[in-house]
């Protein structure tokens, strides 16, 4: 089976309340069009985890993030493939997150994730969190 190693961004920031939400896409093609997930991609040959992330986020959502911190690494067999997800806490340091892949995007509250239909892999990442992987 093909294996796909990949980096996520929990992006992390505060509502207006002061309470933490974090930011998920929704994907707008492909077999898992519709379904959401943690923004990221795949790491370029000679790129560190966090510098893949700091591309991905910039090419993605046209930002400039700082990786934080380690949070899981997930992995996960799709039919078609294995991937391994490593996610990192983060923070946006510059710029305003623009969907330019991304059908839709949502802050959501770091209590209550599951508002969305998360794809199956990032729903692992979403129990990392609810179980205090911060």
């Amino acid at each position: 089976m093909k294996s796909i190693k990949v980096v996520a961004a929990v992006i992390k920031s505060t509502d207006k309340s002061g309470a933490p939400v974090v930011f998920a896409t929704q994907r707008g093609y492909g077999e898992y069009k519709d379904w959401w997930e943690f923004p990221g991609g795949k790491i370029e040959s000679g790129e560190t985890p966090e510098e893949a992330l700091v591309r991905e986020i910039r090419e993605e959502l046209d930002a400039r993030i700082t990786v934080d911190g380690y949070l899981t690494t997930v992995e996960y067999d799709y039919p078609e493939f294995h991937l391994s997800m490593e996610c990192f806490w983060c923070s946006l340091r510059e710029g305003h997150l623009t969907l330019l892949e991304h059908e839709a995007a949502k802050w959501l509250p770091l209590n209550d994730l599951r508002q969305v239909n998360w794809l199956p892999a990032d729903i692992l990442v979403v129990r990392a969190i609810e179980n205090g992987a911060e």
